[in-house]
């Protein structure tokens, strides 16, 4: 193993600015999947749980939605929330019972809410119920790629280090090429924050800034089903 005094931040920029492999191209079509950008992460200063990492995080993904609008590509939207007795939330979140807690994010409740900085289109957006880290796990995203016929998964949302990660390893091990934009993901910490993008970008994915995403969308396939 090598050691160094370099932060995750700093390891980051480095494999930006000297990539030790070829980004992972783009395919035909995307889906657009934004992670759980309910008010128990986004509120900050009025939930404990909540974290920003660039403040135009929500304005970049409203820009995303759009972009895959115009072009009749699907766009989810994920969050959380659980049962009163938690139990839907499994030993992933009921390891502690606190206010703050993830099995306390319950159906119905201002933290289950999404952000209502979205820009969100209730006829054509899907909104899609998730209980576990990963966009995959027990819900229908695989049929939705399936049926867009999609072979790239774009994602934006949190946590980097959590829900992020665990959505683009899955989405990989599917066989989708796997995109993070990079403005549009968050994390409580810088250093997991980069220490995940990092990750991502040497082993399963591209990291890629807003920028680009946003060109590829108006190149990219059409809609299917436009």
């Amino acid at each position: 193993m090598e050691s160094s005094d370099k932060t995750a931040r700093q390891l980051y920029r480095e494999l930006q600015q000297r990539p030790n492999r070829p980004h992972m191209p783009f395919g035909r079509r995307p889906l657009l999947v934004n992670i759980d950008l309910q008010k128990a992460y986004t509120a900050v200063g009025t939930f404990a749980t909540a974290y920003e990492t660039d403040p135009r995080q929500l304005e970049y993904v409203n820009q995303l939605a759009a972009a895959a609008r115009a072009r009749h590509l699907p766009v989810v939207w994920t969050y959380v929330a659980y049962l009163e007795s938690g139990e839907d939330c499994g030993v992933w979140g009921t390891r502690t019972n606190t206010p703050d807690s993830l099995q306390n994010i319950k159906h119905g409740s201002e933290r289950a809410q999404l952000d209502p900085r979205l820009q969100i289109d209730a006829q054509r957006d899907i909104i899609m119920h998730k209980r576990m880290p990963s966009v995959f796990h027990e819900t229908n995203l695989q049929s939705l790629m399936v049926w867009h016929q999609c072979d790239t998964l774009i994602i934006t949302g949190g946590s980097t280090s959590g829900c992020v990660r665990a959505s683009v390893v899955e989405s990989v091990s599917r066989g989708y090429r796997t995109m993070v934009a990079e403005e549009c993901v968050a994390d409580k910490h810088e250093s997991p924050h980069f220490a995940n993008l990092y990750d991502i970008a040497i082993k399963y994915g591209g990291v890629l800034p807003v920028v680009d995403v946003l060109r590829y969308y108006e190149t990219c396939e059409p809609g299917a089903h436009a």
